[in-house]
């Protein structure tokens, strides 16, 4: 086949830049061919190719970096769930669930992870500078629960009135709270929860005794194992009034009221 000298040169060229491309290709899968035909053809010859010890170089380079030890611990505060820990977890759970089905109470759920606005109260109360919240990738402040009440109502507000009272729904949520570990308590727990909506009388509180009072019945609790304390917030308002307290500091001093039991129980 005859070609004119500038075309015949046109289309060396071509092949020549050609089989270039192709055989660069080939050696980034890692299959070494001959370099020396691309440059007897006019192509230009990359370092990849030419490099014969390359592929070795670059594995010493990577056995160089330094290897991060796995830590086999969960985060702090935290623990696993092994299939005999699951197995009495499941046990526990279902046991709540039983009790509360049998007083009519209907299962609800919502989400781990809430917008922080919904947990964030006057400063200094306990839950607020307990939540585990940071900053996403959307820039939206969220916080993971550290309880279920708020969620519930934002649920029940959701729904504008559209749901029929009273309502009688129970949660088995796991809530978070960066706090002080002691002997049973992390920063990660499961609560069963019960609550009634619609219902202004004693009567509901009374409900709800009872259920306590089924479960430990159930899982062979008596009256010699565990007690149940009543309190109001508002026999409590009243005490702190009368001694002095001012209202700024009543949430404060609730939490104090709380953890004295506990203060006195490490010290004794």
């Amino acid at each position: 086949m005859k070609l004119y000298p500038v075309i015949q040169a046109m289309v060396i060229s071509r092949l020549a830049m050609t089989s270039a491309f192709t055989l660069s290709n080939v050696a980034k899968r890692g299959i070494h061919l001959t370099s020396w035909r691309l440059a007897a053809e006019g192509g230009r010859t990359s370092n990849a190719v030419s490099d014969k010890d390359l592929m070795a170089k670059t594995i010493e380079g990577k056995g160089k970096k330094k290897q991060v030890k796995l830590n086999t611990n969960p985060p702090k505060g935290t623990r696993d769930f092994y299939p005999e820990d699951m197995r009495q977890r499941t046990w526990l759970f279902q046991q709540w669930k039983d009790v509360a089905k049998t007083y009519g109470f209907s299962e609800y759920d919502a989400p781990v992870l809430e917008s922080e606005s919904l947990f964030t109260r006057k400063a200094g109360e306990e839950v607020t500078e307990q939540l585990y919240n940071f900053v996403d990738k959307g820039d939206r402040a969220v916080a993971l629960r550290p309880e279920m009440t708020p969620s519930l109502a934002r649920m029940v507000m959701a729904k504008k009135g559209g749901l029929n009272l009273p309502l009688k729904w129970f949660s088995i949520p796991q809530c978070w709270r960066y706090e002080r570990m002691t002997r049973g308590r992390r920063r990660e727990h499961f609560q069963w929860n019960m609550d009634i909506w619609g219902v202004n009388g004693v009567e509901v509180e009374a409900e709800l005794l009872s259920a306590m009072v089924d479960f430990f019945k159930r899982v062979g609790l008596s009256a010699e194992d565990v007690g149940i304390k009543v309190n109001s917030r508002l026999v409590i308002s009243e005490v702190l009034t009368e001694l002095g307290i001012p209202e700024e500091k009543f949430a404060a001093t609730c939490v104090l009221v709380d953890k004295l039991e506990k203060v006195s129980h490490y010290f004794t």
